[in-house]
């Protein structure tokens, strides 16, 4: 079974501050094992379905799109999402219309936080400086082997965002 892992916190726990808007904001360690056959590359969504207010989401917030990973690869070093891809892979805009890593920083309330990592068949096309979450998986639609979450939250003390 696909499965995705982070040495910072469990599966349905707490993230620690430091991987947050709150702390240092370097993207967590994570490492990955038993993708399946025939896996060529690997992409990584990270997203809040509980944006802004859990009590009342209205949208999905990107935090981090990263492709093209080679199948070789089975893990990202913490602070991974905050520099130069590796192995040549590429990134998409977040909603924050950013490249790279950018941790929770809920405005209110407990936020969970998706890490969905997708096994690919192939490696993906380029997809622009402008692409989002869409393009990317517009680009992955048809290629997906397997895919592997993990989930952790976040609720700032005092519930202010911080910019």
């Amino acid at each position: 079974m696909f499965t995705l892992r982070s040495s910072a916190f469990q599966a349905g726990a707490a993230i620690p501050q430091r991987y947050t808007c709150d702390g240092e904001d370097l993207s967590p360690p994570l490492s990955w094992a038993d993708a399946p056959a025939g896996t060529v590359t690997f992409a990584l969504i990270v997203d809040d379905p509980d944006a802004p207010d859990p009590a009342a989401p209205k949208r999905v917030w990107v935090h981090w799109l990263l492709y093209n990973l080679p199948a070789a690869r089975v893990e990202l070093a913490e602070g991974a999402g905050n520099r130069t891809p590796p192995d040549a892979a590429s990134q998409a805009l977040t909603d924050a219309s950013t490249l790279g890593y950018h941790g929770p920083c809920p405005p209110i309330g407990t936020h969970r936080y998706f890490f969905h990592l997708a096994a690919l068949d192939c490696a993906l096309p380029q997809l622009g400086r402008r692409a989002r979450r869409v393009d990317l998986e517009r680009a992955m639609t048809g290629h997906v082997l397997a895919t592997a979450v993990l989930m952790g939250t976040y609720a700032r003390a005092g519930g202010q965002e911080k910019r």
